[in-house]
C-alpha cells in the first residue's frame, strides 16, 4: 500500500502543448514510516522538486526498476512528459539523462536554482513547475515532430526497418532519432511501450494470458520474463 497520497493532474491545453502528460504530488505525513516507491520503466521523463532538500532534478528514463525512498514530511511534485517530448525542455537529448537522476541546474544553470527558490515559497508550487516547464519548451523550440509517429510504430511491433520506411527515413536516421527521443533504442523503446500496455491491461482485470496475448508477447512465459527484467518483480507483485 502507498500511503503518501500520490496525485496526478492531468495537463492542461498549454501544458500539453509543451509535451506534458501530468502534475503530480507526492507527499508522506511526518511522523511516518519512510516509505519506498518502485519506478519503473515507462519511457518517460520527469522533472521533480524535492521540498525538503530544495531540490530541482531530471529523472528518467528508465531502463529498470529503480526504488525512490520518500521521508517523513517530504513532498514531491512532478512533471512528467509524454514519451519523447521532453528533449526541448531538457536541452540534451533523452540519453544524456537515461537511467539518471540528474540536478536541474546541470542542464539549465542559474535558472534552476531561481525555479527552486520560487517553488520553496509558492501557494501552488505544482502550477509554479509546470509554468517554467511550458516556458522552456517555447524557448526551446518543438520537439522532433516523428517522435509521435515513431512510438505509434515501434509500439505496433513494426522492425525499426519498416518504421522508417514509412517515415521516409533511413534506418540510421530513425535510429537516432529514437535514441535522441526517447533516450533508448528502438528494441527498448519496445520493450518499454509492450510493458506499459500489459501493465494497464492487468490492471484493467484483464486475465494474464489474454494480457501477454494481447499486449504483444509471444506468450505468457515471455511476458514473465520481460515484466520481472523491467519491473524487478512478477507482474502480479508489480499490481
Amino acid at each position: 500500500m502507498n500511503p503518501t497520497g500520490y496525485r496526478e493532474t492531468a495537463a492542461d491545453a498549454t501544458q500539453v502543448t509543451a509535451g506534458v502528460a501530468c502534475v503530480w504530488e507526492s507527499a508522506l505525513p511526518a511522523g511516518a514510516e519512510p516509505f519506498t516507491q518502485r519506478v519503473v520503466p515507462d519511457g518517460c521523463v520527469d522533472v521533480v522538486w524535492w521540498a525538503a532538500r530544495g531540490l530541482v532534478q531530471v529523472a528518467g528514463p528508465d531502463t529498470g526498476p529503480v526504488p525512490a525512498t520518500i521521508g517523513p514530511g517530504d513532498r514531491l511534485v512532478g512533471v512528467r512528459f509524454r514519451p519523447g517530448a521532453a528533449v526541448p525542455v531538457l536541452g540534451v537529448p533523452a540519453d544524456a539523462v537515461r537511467d539518471g537522476r540528474v540536478p536541474l541546474r546541470e542542464l539549465w544553470g542559474d535558472g534552476a536554482e531561481r525555479l527552486a527558490e520560487a517553488l520553496a515559497g509558492a501557494a501552488d508550487p505544482g502550477a509554479v513547475l509546470a509554468g517554467a516547464v511550458v516556458a522552456r519548451a517555447a524557448a526551446g523550440g518543438p520537439a522532433d515532430p516523428l517522435a509521435p509517429a515513431l512510438a505509434r510504430g515501434l509500439a505496433g511491433g513494426a522492425s525499426v526497418r519498416e518504421v522508417a520506411a514509412g517515415l521516409g527515413l533511413s534506418e540510421r536516421q530513425a535510429r537516432r532519432r529514437v535514441v535522441a527521443a526517447f533516450g533508448y533504442g528502438p528494441k527498448t523503446v519496445q520493450r518499454v511501450l509492450r510493458f506499459q500496455r500489459a501493465l494497464r491491461l492487468a490492471r484493467a482485470g484483464r486475465p494474464l494470458a489474454e494480457v501477454a496475448q494481447v499486449a504483444g508477447y509471444a506468450d505468457q512465459a515471455h511476458m514473465a520474463n520481460e515484466v520481472r527484467g523491467l519491473g524487478g518483480v512478477p507482474i502480479r507483485g508489480l499490481l
